[in-house]
């Protein structure tokens, strides 16, 4: 083992992560379902407040980013899930589609799906995607009827060349709690985690453990896990393992990715329904 992933077995530790290196072992405290959820509750929509505008130069969106950044909360901050949230967007030449499911949990069953649809203002470059993104996200989220406990991104949360890739930045919109959960890497390194299903190895970057490489399924490509908002990272790769199922993809961003290409991932007569 190379120094950089000795140390990073060592900050690992820090996390107090009750699993051995390299291999996840499910929780049972966070992220623990309701076990008598008022739903009507969560009958309320979500009401978007934009802290910043979105159409900046690529120096300010940078400024904006850091000074984000010092808020962000890498804790659990959380009460019991009783819906979470998978958000992604697919792009069309200058037009951004967003996607937003919404399913039960633990059970996983999709509740209700909306997109959205608006011109890209900000040109693409590498750290500041949430700035091409965010605001179709922000659009589809708002014609939610209900309200999830927690948002997975397929997107960088901390794993993130100044720690605040998409899914921080969505969480400190939205003062939710969000994970990253991306399909590549932007940044960092790891050792390769064991082949089997809940394995995982730290992803770290300039001596800081920043996420994590996590096998979801036996025999295929890692997922990138980090902490976007209000979730601490062993929380965060806990609830990626729990919701994943037969696919590599946790169900909120597999079922977000093909909303966002026109998908119907919800049955007839369940849209915006917890019953």
């Amino acid at each position: 083992m190379n120094t950089g992933i000795a140390d990073a077995c060592n900050l690992t530790r820090q996390f107090s992560l009750r699993w051995r290196y390299g291999v996840g072992r499910p929780l049972s405290r966070p992220g623990s379902p309701c076990p008598s959820p008022d739903w009507s509750s969560m009958m309320t929509g979500m009401k978007i407040v934009h802290r910043h505008a979105w159409n900046v130069s690529v120096a300010e969106a940078i400024r904006i980013q850091k000074e984000l950044r010092a808020r962000i909360v890498d804790r659990d901050d959380f009460g019991p899930i009783r819906a979470i949230a998978g958000v992604d967007i697919s792009t069309a030449g200058n037009l951004a589609r967003a996607a937003v499911v919404v399913l039960s949990y633990p059970g996983l069953q999709p509740m209700e799906q909306c997109s959205a649809a608006r011109p890209i203002q900000f040109p693409y470059v590498p750290g500041l995607l949430a700035f091409r993104e965010v605001p179709a996200i922000l659009d589809a989220l708002e014609k939610l009827r209900l309200e999830p406990d927690l948002i997975m991104a397929d997107a960088q949360g901390l794993a993130h060349p100044r720690r605040f890739g998409l899914a921080s930045h969505l969480g400190m919109i939205l003062d939710k709690p969000t994970i990253g959960c991306a399909k590549s890497r932007l940044c960092g390194e790891h050792a390769e985690p064991g082949e089997k299903a809940g394995n995982w190895a730290p992803l770290t970057d300039g001596g800081e453990v920043i996420g994590a490489a996590v096998r979801t399924k036996d025999a295929t490509n890692a997922v990138y896990v980090s902490v976007g908002h209000r979730v601490s990272l062993e929380s965060a790769i806990q609830m990626v393992l729990k919701c994943c199922r037969k696919y590599r993809l946790p169900e909120p961003t597999r079922l977000a990715d093909q909303a966002a290409s026109g998908a119907v991932v919800v049955e007839q007569g369940r849209q915006g329904s917890l019953f």
